[in-house]
Formats: C-alpha cells, structure tokens, sequence
C-alpha cells in the first residue's frame, strides 16, 4: 500500500445523465431523472479513484459503505460532476465524503467507506464455502 493523501485531497469525474440512469422499477420508469443508484455507483467510482493509486499489484479495495442524501435531480442529458474528499485512512479503511452537483447546484451528498485487503483473501472471501 502507497501512503500518499492526507485529508482534504480530493479525486473527481464527470457523467452525463443517460436514459438508461433513471429511476426504473420492475421495468416500470418511475422518474426520468438520475436515480439514487446511480448516484451510488458513481460516488463509489470517486472514491475508488483513491484507492487505485494507494494498492499494490497484490491488494485491492472493497466497498463496505455508502450513504447518500439525494437533494434535488439530474436530468436526462445534464453533465454530473462528482467529488470525492479523502477523510481518513484507518486500520487499511478509506473514509471519504462526496459531493454530487449540476453546475453550481448540489445534486447529492454523502459518504463512501473501502477497505484495502490482500487479493488472497478476497479471493477466499468470494469463494463459496461447500
């Protein structure tokens, strides 16, 4: 593991909201605006962006938390910028908030959790046991 950010350093992208992020269930759509999931999918990305340039050839990191507070939408079509803001690296645990927005408007807030383990024991990890 590469100890290399302190708190306050920050990771981020961009995603443009597509008919296929909005809000559906059980093939039924709900809102045409991008959905909670999604939202956690990419906010997990951004911090993850963190944990790309801190692991070893042999480790990797896996989520093990996610909150977020949806504030207002994203529309079909507008551009998502998304921070992640590195808070604190713990017993091999990243802790991150995040922060979603369309232009000067805040989209979403929240807080992402990984944790850096070896690629042996997620490997065992994810067998199943017989």
């Amino acid at each position: 593991m590469k100890d290399i950010f302190k708190p306050g350093d920050t990771q981020s992208h961009r995603f443009v909201v597509k008919t296929d992020d909005v809000v559906v269930f059980k093939n039924e759509v709900l809102h045409e605006v991008c959905s909670t999931y999604k939202l956690g999918q990419e906010m997990e990305w951004s911090s993850r962006l963190f944990m790309l340039e801190m692991i070893d050839s042999d480790e990797e990191g896996v989520g093990t938390m996610l909150h977020i507070d949806h504030l207002s939408p994203a529309y079909v079509g507008d551009e998502v910028f998304i921070v992640a803001t590195f808070r604190s690296f713990e017993q091999n645990h990243l802790s991150c908030d995040i922060e979603v927005s369309v232009g000067e408007r805040l989209v979403a807030k929240g807080k992402t959790g990984q944790k850096l383990i070896s690629k042996d024991k997620l490997k065992r990890l994810m067998t199943p046991k017989s």
